[in-house]
């Protein structure tokens, strides 16, 4: 895989090995061809869009150890479907992000000044 850039066009940050995250597992938001849920941005996951995932039926909460998922906790860092995302924000829950781990691709959903309001990473 060739070096993937973050959203200010520099090499991607990992996002999280606990939980290891992204499509391809490698702790890093990494895209392709083969993710075709675009996994793309880095996020600290909340209570409330834990909650609206499940409602959209995707429970983020919930084990599934075959597939080695443990189950996201609120506060934990996770590679989210750039289309999640979006639907998150425009119903009022979408989490924060860490604009150094998330992939250029998110771009498409949403520009970088509206991504910028829910970053973690900028002082």
């Amino acid at each position: 895989m060739s070096a993937q850039k973050n959203v200010f066009g520099r090499p991607l940050a990992p996002c999280s090995m606990n939980p290891r995250t992204g499509f391809f597992r490698d702790g890093c938001c990494n895209t392709g061809p083969e993710d075709r849920g675009e996994h793309v941005v880095c996020v600290r996951v909340s209570a409330d869009f834990l909650a609206f995932s499940r409602s959209r039926g995707n429970d983020l909460s919930t084990a599934v150890p075959q597939f080695g998922f443990p189950g996201l906790a609120p506060g934990d860092r996770w590679c989210l479907c750039g289309a999640r995302w979006a639907e998150a924000r425009d119903a009022g829950v979408a989490p924060r992000v860490y604009l150094a781990s998330t992939h250029e691709s998110m771009l498409a959903h949403v520009t970088l000044e509206e991504l910028s309001k829910y970053a973690l990473d900028l002082s």
